[in-house]
């Protein structure tokens, strides 16, 4: 029996597939409540990163992924010099999974993918307010993934009082 390429195209939209549709910026936002005086001290930052993800599935195979970023940088140890938030979206066609994959896809695979337009848009963000750059290092979104699983096993292992 010989094939055609009409039938190898089917056979190979099958399998799973992914592909990003769309990166966009969802919200951004920027506060440095004690400007202009935060500008005439010494700069010595302390920096608080938060990351969060999260996932809205729009349709049968299509899914918004959100990672969040906010940055908190306090000077001198308990002044707020400025709060940046970027909220970093993408829309993906993702098809064919299983329920684990289709987790470590949206929760750790597409968050790498969003991190770097989240960290240019923030750095971008804080060097428009004047303050020196902000270059986040990368994230293992694996591990943080993993982490995540482990903490949810955790609390469902644990015994409840009554």
């Amino acid at each position: 029996m010989t094939t055609t390429p009409a039938d190898h195209s089917a056979a190979a939209q099958e399998g799973p597939q992914f592909a990003l549709q769309r990166v966009y910026v969802r919200d951004l936002s920027f506060e440095a409540p004690k400007s202009p005086e935060i500008f005439r001290q010494d700069w010595k930052p302390g920096i608080s990163l938060d990351i969060n993800t999260r996932h809205n599935a729009l349709d049968s195979h299509f899914h918004e992924v959100v990672l969040t970023l906010s940055v908190t940088v306090k000077n001198n140890g308990d002044e707020v010099a400025f709060i940046a938030e970027v909220q970093q979206a993408g829309i993906f066609l993702i098809k064919g999974l299983d329920a684990q994959n289709m987790s470590h896809t949206v929760g750790a695979f597409c968050p790498s993918i969003l991190f770097p337009y989240a960290r240019e848009a923030l750095d971008n963000l804080v060097t428009r307010g004047t303050f020196p750059a902000l270059m986040l290092a990368p994230v293992n979104f694996d591990a943080l993934y993993a982490q995540e699983l482990e903490r949810q096993q955790q609390e469902n292992a644990a015994p409840t009082l009554n």
